[in-house]
């Protein structure tokens, strides 16, 4: 090769060599950064709202998915408490509800399942669902909702209020609840005495502790004649395990 051309090419290739060897090394940390950034997305969407591991507060189209949880059978004695029923005390068969009206899991049941339940079963006098509170601490409305809920109850009307609150359990601060009583045709003067000086707070309390002994960790929890499910199932696992239990009541 003349003399005259050497420097050049050599420079030139050696130049050609770096490029490359910036470009398979810049390659393989972008990959790295992306696998980074989808593993840090990973892990925090394994913080469950509801309490579950995989669980997330559902956004737009997400359709969050909770597992079911075989256990032993619960004594319903030590979980049912005298919190409202809605159906017949002769019912053979009982739910325990444990929930917190701020979860969107619990709302996701509320608006799917509980209907169809109410509607087949509660209303037909073969169920009867107890409902106890469990509010979640990173709910900040939901102590407040569960006592709202509860002074209700002392004018008759618990379950119109429970309903009342899943219906909008986004605006679920002191003030909507006041007006959420007056929608309803409570006192609301009574109602919110109640509410402000923490008159029901203790029985929240009471169904919360009562919920951890029996192994509530996440919300919505439930116990069919002291089966345990957890999570806002579909109608058809509620179905199967409601027929199973009245075949053997």
């Amino acid at each position: 090769m003349d003399e005259k051309l050497y420097l050049p090419t050599s420079v030139f290739l050696s130049a050609l060599i770096l490029a490359g060897t910036i470009f398979i090394v810049g390659s393989g940390i972008s990959t790295q950064m992306s696998e980074l950034k989808t593993g840090l997305t990973v892990l925090g969407t394994n913080t469950g709202d509801s309490g579950n591991a995989g669980n997330t507060q559902p956004t737009g189209n997400t359709q969050p998915i909770q597992p079911t949880e075989p256990t032993p059978t619960v004594d319903l004695s030590n979980i049912e408490d005298d919190d409202p029923v809605d159906g017949s005390s002769d019912a053979p068969v009982t739910i325990v509800e444990f929930s917190d009206y701020e979860c969107p899991f619990c709302g996701r049941f509320y608006n799917d399942a509980l209907k169809q339940i109410r509607s087949e079963y509660v209303d037909t006098g073969k169920v009867r669902i107890v409902y106890r509170d469990f509010p979640l601490s990173f709910h900040p409305d939901a102590q407040k909702a569960a006592e709202a809920a509860e002074c209700a109850g002392k004018q008759n009307k618990y379950w119109e209020m429970h309903d009342k609150l899943f219906e909008n359990n986004t605006a679920l601060g002191v003030a909507n609840l006041k007006q959420y009583a007056v929608d309803i045709g409570l006192n609301a003067e009574q109602f919110n005495s109640c509410l402000d000086n923490g008159e029901t707070a203790s029985e929240i309390r009471a169904d919360f502790s009562d919920g951890s002994a029996a192994g509530v960790s996440g919300t919505p929890t439930f116990f069919i004649n002291g089966q345990k499910i957890v999570g806002a199932q579909p109608y058809a696992a509620f179905k199967a395990a409601i027929d199973a239990a009245l075949e053997s009541a």
